[in-house]
């Protein structure tokens, strides 16, 4: 009986760690759009250090954090050029594909001569 129970055990358990992950991931923030995402960058920053110092406090260890390096990155910026520069080349790709062909073709005309 026990040998049938173990694998529905073992995939509740894994659909629960699963359905946690996307639950805390969505209700930070992260899936929603990039403001969202940014305000929770912002969140991690300022909560990871205390968390960090109260697990060396906690296991006794008595090193010295760096500091945080002070990075300029708007990721809701990257977010936008990243998706102008995906839809620019697609928009650009049939035009692009016409040019390369029709160099092709001249070439091998060249060729011929």
């Amino acid at each position: 009986m026990a040998a049938k129970i173990w694998p529905v055990v073992k995939l509740a358990t894994k659909v629960t760690i699963a359905g946690g992950a996307l639950y805390v991931t969505y209700d930070s923030g992260l899936v929603g759009n990039s403001e969202q995402g940014s305000q929770a960058l912002q969140k991690a920053k300022a909560a990871v250090p205390p968390a960090l110092q109260e697990w060396m406090n906690y296991f006794g260890l008595q090193t010295q954090l760096p500091t945080l390096p002070q990075v300029e990155f708007s990721p809701v910026k990257a977010w936008n050029s990243g998706v102008r520069w995906t839809i620019s080349a697609l928009s650009e790709a049939p035009t692009k594909a016409s040019q390369y062909t029709n160099q092709g073709l001249q070439y091998l005309k060249d060729l011929s001569k």
